[in-house]
């Protein structure tokens, strides 16, 4: 099963039919994706449940349906076990960014992470899960893959927010602030930490 989130809500990839409660199934192959995502955002509905009979086909068929943005970013730990936040858009989030041409997904999860923090000195440590959501740019719906990375790192300067990617805080969040910070976040990230 593989959740995409609308906002906070998913769309859950599945070969699973389940009777509907606060939810409705859709077939994958004849779904009109852009009117289940409205439904998602303008009425109670919780999630979607799009529905394929063969589960190694899911994803592939779904990321068909819209535009892809591949992504790579971040959660990183300082030498006291820290957490790095970014606070954009009034939410609390992780710094990641869009894949540039010719750059690995390694490369450009420490690139957007530099670039949103000003932090250096990152080593990747382990890769995370993938997070999918739906967003929507200059009208069109687009479905961003964002390939996630632990990372560490000894950097102890200042914290630099991209104030052209609308980032006005970053903060190194402690376990408890970094419980609180979740409570004003996306589910993606909730998920991640």
């Amino acid at each position: 099963m593989i959740k995409v989130f609308v906002g906070d809500k998913p769309m859950i990839l599945t070969n699973q039919v389940e009777q509907e409660i606060n939810f409705k199934n859709y077939l994958l192959d004849t779904v009109n994706l852009v009117k289940v995502i409205r439904k998602l955002n303008t009425s109670s509905l919780k999630e979607a449940r799009l529905i394929h009979k063969n589960p190694e086909k899911l994803l592939k068929k779904f990321l068909k349906k819209l535009p892809n943005v591949i992504a790579g970013g971040g959660k990183v730990y300082n030498a006291k076990g820290d957490i790095l936040f970014i606070y954009r858009n009034d939410k609390w989030d992780l710094p990641k960014g869009k894949a540039e041409r010719y750059e690995s997904i390694e490369e450009t999860a420490i690139r957007e992470v530099t670039e949103e923090t000003g932090v250096s000195g990152l080593v990747i440590t382990k890769p995370l899960d993938t997070t999918y959501h739906i967003f929507k740019r200059h009208g069109r719906y687009k479905i961003k893959i964002t390939h996630w990375f632990e990372m560490k790192t000894d950097f102890t300067g200042d914290l630099n927010g991209q104030e052209e990617e609308g980032i006005t805080k970053v903060e190194w969040l402690n376990n408890e602030e970094a419980q609180e910070a979740l409570g004003n976040s996306y589910a993606n990230i909730r998920r991640l930490v």
